[in-house]
């Protein structure tokens, strides 16, 4: 698998623009697509950009 597929949560938040504390919120409340290995969260690319689409507020063919 390419490495870059899979996102930290610092580069999660750089990439939405908002602070790793808000990503650390969406992740406890399980509403952001992530995984945890030992004790940090990554969040595979492809799945946070579905989860982006499902989000914005224009049909996803678009």
């Amino acid at each position: 698998m390419d490495q870059e597929e899979f996102m930290t949560t610092r580069e999660v938040a750089q990439y939405l623009r908002v602070d790793e504390y808000t990503i650390y919120r969406l992740v406890s409340q399980k509403k952001i697509p992530a995984f945890k290995i030992g004790n940090q969260w990554r969040f595979k690319r492809s799945m946070l950009e579905h989860w982006l689409k499902t989000k914005m507020n224009i049909p996803i063919g678009h």
